[in-house]
């Protein structure tokens, strides 16, 4: 039963990694994958001397860490919500309210963004003009990119994320609830001393797994949601190798960049463990 995943997991994310070596190599198609000159770190210099340099690094941990604030603790206050629900139906159909948004397409939501928030037709344009606002190109302005790629990001996948929490919350002995009640306590005295200490172990893994990602942010919607007036604040790392290697064909230059972005959240992977392994019981390793 292991056998079809460790094979997938070998075919695309472990012998793709043999491709790395060309961020050290001037790519010559013709030679191949191991053909052309070696040029050592050239290509590091080149994008750390590069005038994109900060403003990509700047624009990606923002973008992250914004992500990260508001999107990690959301899942677990749905899952506390859903824990506290007695009624069945009811908590069933909210869930599948919630996880619904999960299988929306990226272009489907990035196109429900745009209609929304236009100026002209957009919901939230007219409704702007009713209280005598004038309506703000929101897809425009470099100052609610970030928001609104958050928030649609939250609405989109908070509820699909708490399955994690809701399915630890399932594994509590029913009798602390029992006893809790015994003695007194409330509902949110039974949230604060029973489930949180509940969820620690696990809110620290996902919270070291999303720590390792943090320069990753996604390309699919990033690109989506670019125009030329909101490009200085959504300009990423993943978009800007996109645009080197596959449209400006500069394959050796954006491999290394892509590299030098995976080691970065490798490095912040370790230290996140580290310290979480120092402060608490729980660790990847």
């Amino acid at each position: 039963m292991v056998l079809p995943a460790f094979v997938i997991v070998l075919l695309f994310n472990y012998l793709p990694m043999y491709g790395l070596q060309l961020a050290f190599r001037d790519f010559d198609p013709a030679r191949g994958l191991t053909g052309g000159e070696f040029v050592g770190l050239e290509y590091f210099q080149r994008f750390f001397q590069s005038h994109q340099f900060w403003d990509l690094i700047r624009n990606t941990f923002l973008i992250s860490l914004y992500s990260l604030l508001v999107g990690f603790p959301v899942p677990i206050l749905i899952a506390l919500i859903f824990n506290q629900i007695r009624n069945a139906r009811r908590k069933n159909l909210m869930q599948t309210v919630v996880y619904i948004p999960h299988f929306i397409s990226v272009i489907a939501i990035v196109g429900m963004l745009i209609v929304f928030l236009s100026p002209s037709i957009g919901i939230v344009g007219n409704l702007l003009s009713l209280f005598g606002i004038e309506p703000i190109n929101f897809m425009g302005e470099t100052e609610y990119f970030r928001s609104i790629f958050v928030m649609s990001e939250v609405w989109q996948h908070a509820g699909w994320n708490s399955i994690i929490y809701i399915a630890a919350l399932s594994g509590i002995n029913p009798q602390l609830y029992e006893a809790a009640k015994v003695d007194g306590a409330s509902r949110l005295q039974q949230v604060i001393h029973i489930d949180i200490p509940y969820l620690i172990p696990t809110m620290i893994i996902l919270l070291i797994l999303n720590a390792g990602s943090l320069l990753g942010v996604g390309f699919e919607k990033i690109f989506l949601m670019q125009n030329n007036m909101n490009l200085p604040v959504s300009e990423v790392i993943e978009t800007y190798v996109y645009k080197i290697g596959i449209l400006s064909n500069q394959i050796s230059y954006s491999t290394a960049i892509g590299f030098f972005n995976t080691m970065i959240n490798f490095l912040i992977l370790l230290i996140v463990n580290q310290i979480a392994k120092k402060t608490s019981e729980n660790s990847l390793w």
